[in-house]
């Protein structure tokens, strides 16, 4: 800062010396101004991360925290329905049975209790009943296997029998035992623990955590050639929902991989994200029908058809719009909306396409929104001295990926067995973070595998509305519940 004295002294100097000094703090401004400039930058990006949550961006609800959030517009539509159960619904009423196990009869009173008569040789005038479902005293069956021998009276040669197959040890646990734990621990995610004491306290056996882990390995052993068919039908379906999610795995962060059907389910644990593990996998690669998907990158790379996560996509139209004045985020979500509604209407009514003008016009509409909203959001000038590519900016780069992608965003539009989101293969992952969130992660490699292999197994199983405890069973006794394939 110049003073006074200074100013007069460089006015006397001469015009130059002026223009000099004049110069001097315009460059001094421009470099300010250069920093604000980038310091506005940054805590517009800032504030924009801390406003981020679940409902404008991929954040899941849980990271929402318990903070009070602003009233947010739900993008669900009124029904119109009352609401309860609607008309033709079957509901789950509790009937009586036919044929109690147990009878318990209340006598009347002796005497009457208005005149005083006596009833003991008064016929009966009405038999009200009331059925109470209950559980017996829960208790283990202890069944003895012994082997009897048996001397031949002709050469004194003892016969023996021979103990079942899976009778190997003088004491041990039996596959109902068996099937339950692992229903509980892998399926119901109760932790170890906790499943040791639900043993302990109503079944009065003490189940070693060594004990589990071994039918936790045994399941998982018997299961690997189902989990192998149970993968051969994913890759050979029209559509599969692809995604993936951080898992931890001996304190480090590892990628558990989905691919998944509305009837099948497969998991892969693989140490990276992107087209190296894809193709580890071994689904992607020779896939050749629609991969449903968040649009990460290494999806794109394979020659397949590709269907884009509209739900993600409004998450990010909705950000933009809380980000900018600019009017073309809430049109495109609003465009893409009725296409829904459309294609959900038109199905109902057992059409198997919309009608080509139909289709037509959507196409015209989605295009006639991101061409302006490009022209009005041009790519920023190129740096210079800096390699690599060049940033486009969040709303750009939302543009460039609806323009770029337009079949793939709007794939659900011309084939009706694409669906509009990728909520199935997320609701298929949300257990493995349930189960991250009750232990904190996996201890082992393997046991990260044993959890894929038995949840695989009882996803798919419970997508084909099968009684997945019977089915451990049915593991335990050596002959897996096959699934259906297709």
């Amino acid at each position: 800062m110049l003073s006074r004295e200074e100013i007069l002294a460089v006015y006397e100097t001469g015009p130059e010396a002026v223009v000099a000094v004049v110069e001097g703090l315009q460059a001094q401004q421009a470099e300010l101004m250069a920093q604000v400039q980038t310091l506005t930058v940054r805590m517009q990006a800032l504030e924009a991360r801390l406003n981020q949550d679940s409902h404008n961006s991929h954040k899941p609800p849980s990271s929402d925290g318990l903070a009070k959030l602003p009233r947010r517009r739900s993008r669900r539509q009124r029904s119109g329905k009352a609401s309860g159960g609607q008309a033709g619904h079957l509901g789950f009423t509790l009937l009586p049975v036919a044929e109690p196990n147990q009878i318990v009869t209340h006598a009347p009173p002796q005497a009457c209790p208005q005149c005083h008569t006596r009833l003991a040789t008064a016929p009966s005038v009405i038999r009200e009943r009331r059925q109470v479902f209950e559980l017996p005293p829960l208790q283990a069956v202890v069944i003895e296997h012994q082997l009897l021998q048996v001397c031949c009276p002709l050469c004194q040669r003892v016969a023996a029998g021979q103990f079942p197959l899976e009778v190997t040890q003088p004491t041990q646990y039996g596959p109902g035992v068996k099937a339950l734990a692992v229903y509980l621990h892998e399926y119901q995610q109760i932790p170890m623990a906790r499943t040791q004491a639900f043993f302990t306290d109503v079944l009065h056996l003490p189940l070693s955590e060594g004990t589990l882990a071994n039918a936790r390995e045994t399941c998982a052993v018997r299961l690997a050639g189902v989990e192998t068919a149970i993968k051969q039908g994913v890759a050979q379906s029209a559509v599969v929902n692809f995604d993936e999610t951080g898992i931890r795995v001996a304190g480090r962060t590892h990628w558990l991989h989905v691919a998944g059907t509305p009837s099948l389910t497969y998991y892969a644990l693989q140490a990276r994200r992107g087209q190296s593990a894809m193709n580890a996998i071994g689904i992607l690669p020779d896939f050749k029908g629609t991969a449903v998907h968040d649009a990460l990158q290494a999806y794109l790379a394979y020659d397949c058809r590709h269907s884009l996560c509209n739900a993600h996509l409004l998450r990010d139209l909705t950000a933009a719009g809380e980000t900018t004045e600019q009017t073309w985020p809430k049109a495109i979500a609003d465009l893409l909306l009725a296409i829904k509604a459309a294609v959900e209407q038109a199905a109902t009514a057992g059409q198997t396409q919309l009608a080509p003008q139909a289709i037509n016009d959507f196409c015209t509409q989605y295009q006639y929104l991101i061409e302006p909203a490009l022209q009005a959001n041009p790519a920023p000038p190129p740096r210079r001295g800096r390699q690599g590519r060049q940033r486009e900016g969040p709303l750009r780069n939302l543009l460039l990926r609806l323009k770029n992608h337009a079949a793939a965003v709007l794939a659900f539009m011309h084939d009706f067995g694409v669906p509009f989101d990728n909520n199935l293969a997320e609701r298929d992952l949300r257990m493995a973070k349930v189960r991250q969130k009750i232990a904190g992660g996996f201890r082992s490699w393997r046991g990260a595998e044993i959890f894929c292999i038995i949840r695989g197994y009882l996803s798919t199983l419970r997508k084909q509305d099968q009684n997945v405890l019977a089915a451990l069973n049915s593991v335990f006794a050596g002959i897996p519940t096959m699934p259906r394939l297709t």
